[in-house]
Parts: C-alpha cells; structure tokens; sequence
C-alpha cells in the first residue's frame, strides 16, 4: 500500500523544522488545516469538559431535531445531543490516527533509513519485504483481523499501519541513497561517528518535511478507513459514538432528517481535506529552502578485499616491494599496493607510499589520476559504489583495509579528513557548533559544558575571530575561507594523528588559500601530526610537503624528496607538470602544456600510460607494462628512460 506519490526531494530538507512550521503558518491553506486540526485534536481530547451533554444522553422529546439552544447541532433518532457525540467519537478516530500512524513512522522510517544507508543484504530484504507487503490487499487482511478480534479497533490500526508502511519505506530508501553521498555525511564517518548518529542526528533531520508530509497523508487515509469500519459497524459498537457510526445512523434517517448527513459527514471531510492541504503545505515551505549539495558520483560507500587486481587490459602491473617505498623511520601510514575498482573498473592500481609521523606529504597529478579517490581508499570511503579489491592500509600497524571496525575507530580518532568543498561538508541543517561539539563528545566522553568549551578552543585554534558567536552560525552564513577553517577545526576534534587535506584551498581566493595553508603548517607544528595533502598545485608542495608522489592515470609514476624532485625529475610526466607550473612561468611567454589528456581507465594502454603524451616514447615503453624502478635512495619511478631523463633534461 503506498499513501502517495507526492514527496520532498531529498536535497529539499536543508531547513530547521521551526522555518518550516513558520512558512507554513504563512499559508493560508497551511494556516486554516493546522488551526482546524488543533480546534479539533483539543475538542475531542476536552470532549468531558466541553461536551453539553453526555454521549448517551437522551432527550426523547427532541428525536431528530434540529439545531436549537439546546441542542446545537440536533439530535439523533434516541435524541441523543449530536455536537456531544461527535466529540466523543472523535476520540476514537484520533486513538485510531494515533496508533496507525505510531506503527507507520516506526516501521516505515527506520527501514527505509536503514536499507537506504546500510545497503547489501539489509537492502535487498527490505526491499523484497516491502514488495510482497505492497502485493497484500489492505483492506481485505483489515477486515480478516476484525474477524479474528471482533470490535478490537487496536489490532486492526496496528495491522493498516505495517501495511501502509512500505511507501513510506521505499521513499526515505530512494532518498537516503541519496543524502548519504553528500560529503557532509562523509565528513561525519570521517569524523568516527557511529551509523546509528548520523542517520539520527545527520540524514534523518534533512527528511523531516518529507516524512510529515507522508505522515499527514497517511493519516488522512486512516481516518477515512476508520469511519468505513464504523459505517460498516466494525469499529466502536452501539450505543458508543463513532464518525463512522453516526454517518451510518445519519444514512438511515436520511428521509426524516437529512440534517443529520451535515453535522456527521462535514467534519470528517474537512479533516480529511486539512491532513491533505497540510502535506502540500509543508512540501512547497520546505522547497523554499533547498539546499543543492551532492557528491558528484552517486552510489554507496564501501570497503571490501578481493583477489590481485589487473588492469582492463587484463595485464598486470609489478608490485612495490615494501623495501623499494620504506625509505626512512616506521611509517604511520603505508598504503601497499592499493588498488580500488568503481563500476567494476579499475581506477586506482596498486598503489604504495609511505607516510612517517609529522611528515607532510604530497600527492599530485592532473584531475582523473586517482588522487582523490586514493586519499578516500584510505578511509574507505570510496564513491559511486567504488571498493579496495586489492592491497592494505596499515595504520600503526592495523590494516584499515580488511576492516570495518578498525576503520570506525581509525576515523577521526586516527585518520581525519578535510575535502575540497568546505561549503558542503558542514550539514546545512545544525549551526556549527554543535557539529563540533557532536565529534568532541563522539570522540572524548564529556559532558556538553566541557565539549562547548572545546569547541570554542578549536576554533581558536584555527584562528576564528569570536569563535562564540561563529559557533552559533549556520554554514551558509560563514565565507568559504570561514568555512575551511571550521572543517578543518572539525577535522582536528579527534585529536588525528594524520589529516588527509583533498585540495584544501582549490575553492578558495588566493588571498584565502596562503591563509589555510599557513594555518595547515602551523596546526602541524603545534600538533605534530602528519598531513597528506592532495593538489594540482606545485606551490603548495614546494610549501609544505617534505616528499611527494606523483599519480598519473591510476597508477604512482614517481616519488621523492621534494627538492630532488624540483630539480631531477625522474619521469616526463613530472618533468611536464613542472614545466606547466604557473608559479616559474616567464612573463610574456606562453605557458608550457603537456599535449593531450588522461586516459579514462577502460582506456588505459598496455604499456606506458604516459607514452601517447611523452617525447621519449618508443617502442620499449608501450610492449609491456612499466614497473616502478628505484634509480637512486629514496626514489621510485615508472620510466624506463629515466637515466635518460636525467642526462638531457628532456620533458614531454
């Protein structure tokens, strides 16, 4: 059974519940079903105290009459006072509302919020589930429970509610697959908290509209086919009153007192009408508000191992003995021939590096090398149903990539994570001080003094001027460098030992970015955490990185010590990129390019995937696959003329 088809979109619910009662009540329509539901709810909930007279009292010597001083609204056929027992049997439909729409909420939101965001097998059971309920006749399974429990109106609203459940189910599923790509949910996993707080306290506020919306649909529903049970005399037995009694009564006094069809039948219609001009209501005032903010790649986070990867030509690549990439202390971090398939292709392949404790280091290549995806491997948290099917993370010696658990207490604990978007990975719904106070208690156990008062030091610590009233801010009030530095101090709340920075400044005026960067460099030095940085940007390595590894369509092509990388690169395509860098341009020349773009990864070639771009291609470089070589101490490349390289100071 399904209550409608009209919903909110889940990108819609980027507004507080308060702004969208407000914007309601500044609709007529929305105003007039509100104020008629309130009227009604507090007559029948105060029927004892404002009925004229009891349900069952009679008046035998005004039978079927109509309105008077004594009776406002007539009498029935026993002369018992109308205005009286429709209060009264208002109270069982509001009973009967009530307990459906308990059960409707209860099993159709917390399934659809779970299979939507859990996905796998939680997805397909409750999907199934909810089909073969949707194929149930609703009506009909009603109708054998009263059989079963004659007169228990109870069974009977329990059993419509389950049943009414699978539309509500397969709606927040659609949306919730949906809302838990936006990269503030992300920044929320990142940030260690559990899938039970941010479906509660991240996805679920962002469905509220439509969730009342559907509610109030439902419950128009239900009282319809409560008053259908009491017509039929299934629902509250004579003498007690019921809507759908009284309209029974009224139907058979139809030609004597055609009245009484007016007093008994208008108030269900307009209640029906009022649930219904509510659910438009609160759908268009929460359209006011949309929030468009999306992952650019849908699809479902996941993490998982399989079998060595091959490349879609279906050759495979020489794996990085952990000697060749070791080049110094125990590292924090080593990613050991990573490879991560999205779509069932693969997009990064094996790749290995290395991060030691307090060292900064770069990972840099055009846009489609794998350079985010690989800093989101790490976290596994790989988009648009992306997953490691090779290779290990070890983190302090734990590999992150075989498990789930080590992963959830790595993430924001260990391993933080500030992306390139700061505007949209804050939830548009809470100020942000409570985001911050949320993963201090997340990942400290304190209390919520202690947790503002820790806030309020994060901020400082990224130099937010007033962090108190900023605290008090939604993110669409801050400036993206604003913005940045309250992801990054969200980033910092778990006390990481490693920060993995996508392109932290690419949003960002350059005035902004020489900011964050500073404020990255002395987080570093104050905290003496390491930091993996993502960029396009030689500057910002030559800034703040101490090596860097260069990816180029999946794969590592090179890595070294900064400074020997600036002045001997060992491959043509790092050779290219710095020759591009803006930075050392000569004015009046035009800037160097490298010819050509990224192979796509279903395009990858055999050999070399660099050679289609490279002067020093030849037929070496595209027969077989290029393994990575150490030509000198603590470097790696992938070429096979890299002495050559060397010696000519050749690029592509």
């Amino acid at each position: 059974m399904t209550t409608s088809t009209t919903s909110v979109s889940a990108t819609d619910k980027g507004v507080k519940t308060p702004h969208v009662v407000r914007r309601v009540l500044r609709r007529p329509a929305g105003a007039v079903s509100l104020g008629w539901l309130a009227l009604l709810t507090a007559a029948t909930l105060a029927a004892p105290l404002v009925s004229p007279y009891g349900p069952l009292d009679q008046d035998l010597g005004h039978v079927l009459a109509g309105p008077s001083a004594d009776h406002l609204l007539g009498t029935d056929n026993l002369g018992r006072d109308l205005l009286s027992r429709l209060l009264f049997g208002g109270r069982s439909t509001l009973l009967a509302v009530g307990e459906a729409l308990l059960v409707f909420l209860l099993v159709g939101v917390t399934l659809g919020l779970t299979s939507g965001f859990l996905g796998g097998w939680v997805d397909w059971l409750t999907v199934r589930t909810a089909d073969l309920l949707f194929a149930l006749p609703g009506i009909i399974i009603v109708l054998v429970v009263l059989s079963v429990f004659p007169g228990n109106l109870h069974a009977a609203m329990i059993t419509f509610g389950v049943l009414g459940s699978p539309g509500m189910i397969r709606i927040l599923r659609s949306q919730t697959l949906s809302v838990r790509e936006e990269l503030y949910v992300a920044a929320a996993r990142v940030a260690g908290l559990s899938r039970t707080q941010i479906l509660r306290r991240h996805i679920l506020p962002r469905l509220t509209s439509m969730v009342i919306v559907q509610a109030a649909l439902f419950a128009a529903i239900v009282v319809t086919i409560q008053a259908g049970l009491g017509f039929l005399g299934l629902g509250a037995q004579p003498p007690h009153p019921s809507w759908g009694g009284l309209i029974a009564d009224a139907s058979q006094a139809i030609d004597r007192a055609p009245w009484m069809l007016v007093p008994t039948g208008v108030p269900l219609v307009l209640t029906v009408m009022a649930l219904g001009l509510l659910g438009d209501a609160v759908r268009d005032a929460a359209t006011e508000g949309w929030s468009v903010s999306k992952m650019a790649a849908p699809g479902k986070v996941s993490s998982a191992r399989r079998g060595t990867a091959a490349s879609t030509t279906g050759a495979p690549s020489a794996v990085v003995t952990e000697e060749a990439v070791s080049t110094g202390p125990a590292a924090l971090l080593s990613v050991r021939n990573l490879s991560i398939e999205i779509g069932g292709v693969t997009v990064v392949q094996e790749v290995s590096f290395d991060i030691r404790a307090g060292e900064t280091v770069g990972v840099v290549g055009e846009s489609g090398c794998g350079k985010s995806v690989t800093s989101l491997g790490i976290l596994g948290l790989v988009p648009g149903g992306g997953r490691t099917v090779d290779g290990q993370v070890l983190f302090e010696g734990t590999d992150l990539a075989g498990s789930a658990a080590a992963l959830a207490r790595v993430r924001g604990a260990g391993i933080a994570y500030v992306s390139q978007e700061p505007m949209v990975a804050l939830d548009p719904t809470f100020p942000v001080g409570r985001q911050l106070a949320e993963a201090v208690r997340r990942h400290q156990r304190c209390d919520r003094r202690t947790a503002r008062s820790r806030v309020a030091a994060l901020l400082d610590m990224v130099h937010i001027p007033d962090p108190a009233a900023v605290s008090r801010r939604y993110p669409h009030q801050l400036s993206g460098g604003m913005a940045q530095r309250v992801a990054i101090a969200l980033a910092l709340a778990g006390n990481p030992k490693l920060l993995i920075a996508d392109e932290p400044t690419t949003a960002l005026d350059v005035t902004v970015q020489s900011e964050i960067l500073a404020l990255l460099r002395d987080l570093q030095t104050r905290t003496g955490m390491a930091v993996l940085i993502v960029t396009h940007d030689w500057g910002v390595v030559a800034d703040l990185c101490h090596r860097a590894v260069v990816m180029y369509a999946g794969q590592v092509v090179e890595q070294a010590e900064v400074e020997q990388l600036f002045t001997h690169p060992r491959h043509p395509y790092t050779a290219g990129l710095l020759a591009a860098n803006p930075h050392v341009a000569a004015g009046g020349e035009p800037l160097p390019t490298i010819p050509g773009t990224v192979p796509a990864p279903r395009e990858w070639p055999l050999g070399c995937r660099f050679a289609a771009r490279c002067a020093l291609a030849d037929e070496v470089c595209t027969a077989k696959p290029v393994t990575l070589t150490a030509p000198a101490p603590g470097r790696l490349t992938r070429c096979v003329h890299s002495q050559r390289l060397l010696v000519e100071g050749t690029g592509p």
